[in-house]
């Protein structure tokens, strides 16, 4: 299953924000051939910026790439359901779908907490598919914050 097989891409890219210290999330933009077109993870501590999220960097290596903010016909894979921030990219950017893997009952802009992917007041709609390898997903932020929980405990 090709959603699958780009959802582990964008585990890989989690991993590598884990393993520097970031939130474990990480995003594949493809193209309506199914190419990658971007790839990245979280940033926002290593580059001290709040909107360095997985996704906004995807989107702003892809529009780069295409020489257009307008990224039409792309599919945005990402292991965590994105945030308001990065919905509001999408629906901006004019992706056609977000596949995401955890549930985001928190933070979530595609559904869990609010909607934007479908808000008939914004003048473009994101089709949405959840919990992609959504176990895989969930076990790496749940590790990740289990293991930061215990560092800060005091002693």
């Amino acid at each position: 299953m090709a959603s699958r097989e780009k959802m582990a891409l964008a585990i890989g890219q989690a991993e590598l924000a884990a393993d520097a210290g970031e939130v474990p999330v990480g995003a594949v933009l493809v193209d309506g051939a199914g190419a990658v077109i971007a790839a990245a993870h979280n940033q926002t501590i290593t580059l001290n910026d709040p909107t360095a999220h997985a996704e906004i960097l995807a989107l702003r290596g892809a529009a780069r790439l295409l020489g257009n903010y307008r990224l039409l016909n792309t599919t945005l894979y990402v292991t965590v359901e994105p945030c308001v921030m990065c919905m509001g990219a999408i629906v901006h950017a004019r992706i056609s779908h977000v596949v995401f893997g955890a549930y985001d009952p928190k933070w979530g802009g595609a559904g869990s907490l609010y909607d934007l992917a479908s808000d008939v007041r914004l003048n473009h709609r994101v089709s949405v598919t959840g919990g992609v390898l959504a176990e895989r997903c969930s076990r790496m932020m749940q590790e990740f914050f289990q293991a930061r929980r215990k560092t800060a405990a005091p002693r």
